[in-house]
């Protein structure tokens, strides 16, 4: 089980430098500050919590073997959510290999609701929305992840994806498109009703 108490470090360029050069309780530090977010980016793109977990370790074991390439004045946790979207990724064409299906995923976070009807609602919602971000490429629902549920700026975003931060604003803004369009021919309930009498109804049409 993945150790869920998170540290936080104070000099964390002096602490990549340290376990850059062999001092284990330097990189443990590491591991404890960072290892929630690499879970769980794995786990919310693979929806399987043993499979995130081997996603996690192998993350920072391939962070350790390259860490001395490393340029210690950048952050570190776009580094590793890169290493680890790409090695989810990897494990999501794997299984569409051996399965031919796609991972189904949750990028959005539900809030509690306040009464039964809502509760109703929510979930029904949730399935909906399920639904429509399961029929995206891997690739479209990575960058809609990072963006809108772990809150990742377009730097940040670009340094996960390793791609410039113009093509991340490319790539979220396909993927929001085409997100917008399932959602719109296949589960309308998902829009906003005021958006959706906005589309219905662009003008007045009487004299």
């Amino acid at each position: 089980m993945y150790n869920s108490r998170v540290v936080t470090i104070d000099d964390e360029p002096a602490t990549i430098a340290a376990a850059a050069n062999g001092d284990m309780g330097a990189f443990d530090l590491l591991v404890r500050e960072h290892q929630a977010a690499v879970f769980r980016v794995a786990y919310l793109l693979l929806r399987d919590s043993a499979a995130a977990e081997d996603v996690a370790q192998e993350t920072f074991l391939r962070a350790h073997r390259s860490l001395g390439t490393f340029r210690e004045s950048q952050p570190l946790r776009p580094w590793l959510l890169r290493i680890a979207t790409n090695l989810a990724l990897n494990e999501i064409r794997s299984r569409q290999r051996r399965n031919g299906w796609l991972a189904r995923l949750r990028l959005v976070r539900e809030r509690p609701p306040d009464t039964p009807e809502s509760l109703a609602m929510a979930a029904d919602h949730m399935r909906e929305l399920d639904a429509a971000l399961s029929r995206l490429p891997p690739r479209d629902r990575a960058v809609l992840y990072l963006r809108y549920f772990l809150e990742l700026d377009e730097r940040e975003m670009a340094a996960a994806l390793n791609c410039a931060p113009g093509t991340v604003k490319s790539r979220l803004h396909r993927a929001s498109a085409r997100l917008r369009t399932v959602i719109e021919t296949r589960y309308p309930g998902l829009v906003p009703a005021h958006q959706r009498q906005d589309e219905e109804e662009p003008g007045d049409a009487t004299s």
